[in-house]
């Protein structure tokens, strides 16, 4: 089976591994820096797992930025581009996608298109429509961004958006690549495999949201949020897991998946889709003012991404934080091994760790490191249980 993925990012190329074990697959993107990385075998995100398998595993896997060579002899095409949320039409922009499937379109109409980028409620029947085409089908992903190959090996569910023969060979072909048994595969609507999506993500947020606010009442309270948490979680029923408290939730799925949704419940009663996304800037605001009672001169940002190990820190909570203390005239200082300018975002850039403890009055950091855990008396964190 020939099978094009578009769009290189731990989506894509987590998919793209999967299928080019058993596949010839093509990785279509315009970025020449993650087309030579992937060619020459070593991952241009950070994804252990997608590093071993690109170096370790034979796989039928190629990166190009010709799009002819990339659509024209694909049976299937996966689509995973961005779909960043517009504030000012309160949806996804899917203009990428609209793009690509414009360009299948002209160069191999009968290719089967699979959506993977995340789009609202209604988008896939909208598009086939607009472009006149029956072969596009949605198929959500559920991937934690440094564990997005691990989670295609080992899913906890596949969504088909279409109750068809081609949508049972597309699930086989990701069967086929998985390495875990007994995964459920669900065949739906278009309109609720998209979803689906949403809730799920919109549902983890309102999780995190939860043991956040319930981390800001034992704070302000001083009592034992940890110890509040461990009984909380004992109950089956809620479970021990996604219930370290944070800054936020952040990233690059849940703000804007969560504000989607709500966008899509226009005309529809509701409370909670609300309340989860007004409660993540409630936190924010929270964790601000804290650090400003304790009237620091300057405060460094010990790293911006989200997760432990993640060099991905767009749309990271903490950027509402420095904005925040920024306004009281505060000064920021960071420490982010990723960042290889001396400035970003009007803020200083300090490579050297001892150099930036030495600095920092209070050392702001989401998740604690072993790297400053002998200054723990200098840090603010609210990580409980050290862990994503």
């Amino acid at each position: 089976m020939n099978i094009t993925v578009v769009g290189a990012g731990y989506v894509g190329l987590s998919n793209a591994i999967i299928l080019a074990q058993h596949n010839n697959v093509i990785v279509y993107d315009i970025l020449k820096g993650r087309i030579d990385s992937i060619n020459n075998k070593k991952s241009p995100i950070l994804d252990s797992d997608i590093n071993e398998y690109l170096q370790n595993v034979n796989l039928n896997l190629l990166a190009t930025s010709n799009m002819y060579e990339a659509y024209k002899h694909a049976h299937y095409i996966i689509i995973a581009t961005p779909t960043n949320y517009d504030t000012e039409t309160n949806s996804f922009d899917t203009r990428s996608i609209e793009e690509v499937v414009n360009s299948v379109l002209s160069i191999n109409p009968n290719a089967i298109m699979i959506i993977k980028s995340t789009v609202p409620v209604g988008y896939t029947d909208k598009i086939k429509k607009k472009c006149k085409t029956n072969n596009i089908i949605f198929s959500p992903e559920f991937l934690r961004e440094g564990k997005a190959l691990y989670d295609n090996l080992y899913p906890s569910r596949i969504v088909v958006g279409e109750r068809s023969e081609r949508a049972e060979s597309y699930a086989s072909l990701l069967l086929q690549g998985a390495k875990g048994t007994d995964i459920p595969i669900l065949y739906t609507n278009s309109s609720e495999a998209e979803a689906i999506k949403l809730f799920s993500n919109t549902y983890l947020a309102m999780r995190i949201a939860y043991f956040n606010e319930l981390d800001s009442f034992a704070e302000i309270n001083s009592l034992d949020a940890k110890t509040i948490i461990e009984g909380v979680s004992l109950d089956f029923r809620i479970g021990n897991y996604y219930n370290n408290p944070s800054f936020g939730y952040g990233g690059y799925c849940l703000p804007k998946d969560t504000k989607q949704l709500l966008n899509n419940f226009t005309n529809v009663p509701q409370n909670i889709m609300s309340a989860i996304v007004d409660a993540n800037m409630t936190r924010k605001n929270h964790i601000a003012q804290t650090l400003l009672k304790k009237k620091p001169k300057i405060v460094g940002v010990f790293k911006l991404s989200m997760k432990t190990d993640s060099d991905n820190f767009r749309d990271s909570a903490i950027f509402d934080i420095i904005n925040r203390l920024e306004d009281e005239k505060i000064e920021i200082v960071i420490y982010e091994p990723f960042i290889k300018t001396e400035i970003f975002n009007r803020h200083k850039v300090i490579k050297n760790l001892d150099d930036f403890i030495s600095i920092s009055d209070l050392i702001l950091a989401n998740r604690l490191s072993d790297e400053i855990k002998d200054v723990r008396y200098k840090v603010y964190t609210r990580d409980i249980f050290n862990r994503d």
